[in-house]
């Protein structure tokens, strides 16, 4: 027997309930409720059925053979980079971001360099037609014999044709305009994503068929649809960047089969996308010559050391309450280390607007900037430039003292290859490692060692 039953779940965060409300309880977000009906099988009382499983039965762990991924070259070595190595035949890759950020170029020119490699790949378009992806193909310079374009949006027939096609990858554009046929709601919701993505996931497994599933975001940046469709994926990568700028940022956020938090970076053309090998050169590239307020800071994005400009403008302030605006990096950040500078080295900042910015548009999370933001800082408000050769590494405590970061010898290596000359980092990471030759490193202890050093001032 079959029972129909209505649920109302939130198109946000997949939040379920009973009955419709306008404020969704579990992410806050007002009508975001959708209806959608549930049909419910009931078998015989106690009966339990279930899937085909992976293993028929438990075995020891040392008894368990394992194999080297194959990994597919995409002829991309930033793609390669975050993707672990390469495409691993049988995964399920999400990629997001802004609309009309790269996401369908990339895709184009990854289907376009496998299938001139020989390898069948199916680009499965819901939101254009053939002819539209054809024009843009035409502008990419992609032209492939293996390379399938379908225009489609059933489940049902998109599987038909990845039987008969036989890909080596597929690509579906985009996930939220898929529906499954036996699933009443519309497409893109709740319900329809986690359906259809799971159908896509065992598709991808039992036909060992590596599958790109491109993602629409929220508002808020967030991957639209439930959250669990993170977590049934292998791959996240995340499409950022700002459209005023000619570069993207490719960030995965989980990878089953390689590390987290790397980042590739492209620069937009007019023939598409074009890989960036050198992201620190292109980030210093128009960096102002002696400039009050500006640093360097060496960043690690993953396994790979970026050297990042941070500028600050510190100005007198004509209201009571002085703004704080943080640009690429956490404004309560910027907060504390300004206070830091109140208490620690008496500097009046309380009757100061402050305003932090990242340089190029990229945002920064560790903790090894706030050295630099704090010089930064320092630099507007005496109106006294750093040394164009210097750089700074190090995390900023509550007490005014410059703590020890990871990775110092890849970031200072990295500096020394771009023509710094100093390196000021914390006093705890000096030994035990090889400094590169041309760059003179220096450890402070407090951000008062590191104040009198930059300017010959405490």
């Amino acid at each position: 027997m079959a029972k129909k039953k209505t649920k109302f779940m939130c198109r946000s965060c997949g939040y379920e309930s009973p009955k419709w409300m306008g404020r969704c309880p579990g992410c806050g977000e007002w009508n975001t409720m959708d209806e959608e009906v549930e049909i419910v099988q009931k078998g015989p009382r106690g009966a339990f059925q279930h899937s085909t499983s992976i293993l028929s039965k438990a075995v020891p762990i040392n008894s368990i053979e394992t194999i080297q991924e194959p990994r597919v070259d995409t002829d991309l070595d930033e793609l390669n980079r975050v993707l672990g190595g390469g495409i691993v035949p049988g995964s399920l890759i999400l990629i997001g971001g802004d609309p009309g950020i790269g996401k369908s170029t990339l895709l184009l020119q990854v289907s376009s360099l496998l299938a001139n490699k020989g390898q069948r790949v199916l680009y499965i378009s819901g939101e254009e037609s053939i002819r539209q992806t054809k024009l843009r193909a035409e502008r990419l310079g992609v032209i492939s014999d293996e390379l399938y374009i379908y225009a489609e949006t059933d489940l049902g027939k998109i599987h038909e044709t990845i039987a008969e096609v036989k890909p080596q990858l597929v690509i579906a554009d985009s996930i939220q305009t898929i529906h499954h046929p036996e699933v009443t709601s519309a497409p893109g919701s709740v319900s329809q994503v986690r359906e259809c993505t799971a159908e896509l996931m065992r598709i991808a497994k039992t036909q060992n068929i590596a599958i790109f599933i491109v993602g629409h975001v929220t508002k808020d940046g967030q991957i639209a649809g439930p959250r669990l469709l993170e977590h049934m994926v292998d791959t996240v990568l995340y499409f950022e960047g700002e459209r005023h700028h000619t570069y993207r940022i490719l960030r995965s956020v989980k990878n089953r089969f390689g590390s987290t938090n790397e980042i590739a970076i492209f620069e937009m053309l007019q023939s598409g996308l074009k890989e960036v090998l050198n992201p620190s050169e292109l980030f210093l590239r128009e960096r102002s010559q002696g400039g009050a307020g500006s640093t360097v800071v060496a960043s690690m994005e993953g396994t790979r050391p970026i050297l990042v400009e941070i500028q600050a403008l510190v100005t007198p302030s004509s209201f009571n309450y002085p703004k704080r605006m943080a640009t690429g990096l956490d404004q309560n950040r910027v907060s504390l280390l300004m206070a830091v500078l109140e208490k620690r080295m008496g500097m009046l900042l309380q009757a100061q607007d402050a305003y932090i910015k990242v340089a190029g548009g990229v945002k920064l999370d560790e903790p090894a900037i706030d050295l630099a933001v704090l010089m930064s800082i320092v630099s507007s408000y005496r109106d006294l430039s750093v040394g164009v050769t210097d750089c700074f590494i190090g995390e900023v405590g509550l007490t005014g003292e410059v703590r020890r970061v990871s990775r110092i010898e890849q970031r200072v290596t990295e500096a020394a290859k771009l023509g710094f000359e100093r390196a000021f980092v914390p006093s705890s990471n000096l030994g035990g490692w090889d400094y590169p030759a041309g760059i003179q490193v220096v450890g402070v202890e407090t951000i008062g060692d590191a104040m009198k050093l930059a300017f010959g001032q405490s």
